[in-house]
């Protein structure tokens, strides 16, 4: 049995006329992230830190932002694409755990919405889930609600025969 690790980060500022994403979740809020895809901090962390853990390259080699394919993509489906890639290659998710850096909204509202679409997404229950978050206490980009980040961290096992390294 071999564990391995991955950890990813992302952020985006906030732009007028966006939806709020994170996590796969729509929350109600005045503006949205900016970005290529749906800017789904959450997601696109917890994306890096799967690959990460497979060494499997990182987001913008899957879907890069140059690429017309995946604007305004929906990146909890490029979640659950990663999460498939994975178990091609013989790996099994064993936990994520993440946390998101946003002054408001409150993300505790809908954090159980969340666990169960990233849960869902990489196919494995939401007790191995972990969805936190954090304020900036009015400090850096988050905390003068300028934008939004995530981190995340992935632990796959390996259970089949793929190549880990894609070769």
């Amino acid at each position: 049995m071999t564990v391995q690790t991955g950890i990813g980060y992302d952020c985006h500022p906030f732009a007028e006329g966006r939806r709020l994403v994170l996590g796969g979740v729509e929350i109600p809020h005045e503006r949205g992230l900016a970005g290529h895809s749906d800017a789904d901090v959450l997601s696109h962390a917890i994306t890096d830190a799967l690959l990460g853990a497979a060494a499997l390259g990182d987001i913008g080699q899957h879907f890069p932002d140059t690429d017309e394919r995946y604007r305004d993509a929906n990146s909890i489906e490029l979640l659950r694409l990663v999460a498939e890639l994975l178990a091609q290659h013989g790996f099994a998710v064993l936990h994520v755990d993440a946390t998101v850096l946003v002054e408001r909204p409150r993300i505790a509202p809908v954090r159980e919405r969340i666990r169960d679409a990233v849960a869902g997404a990489i196919g494995i229950t939401r007790e191995h889930v972990s969805i936190k978050a954090t304020r900036g206490e009015g400090m850096g980009f988050v905390g003068r609600e300028e934008g939004a980040a995530a981190l995340a961290v992935a632990t796959v096992e390996r259970v089949g025969a793929g190549d880990p390294a894609g070769t």
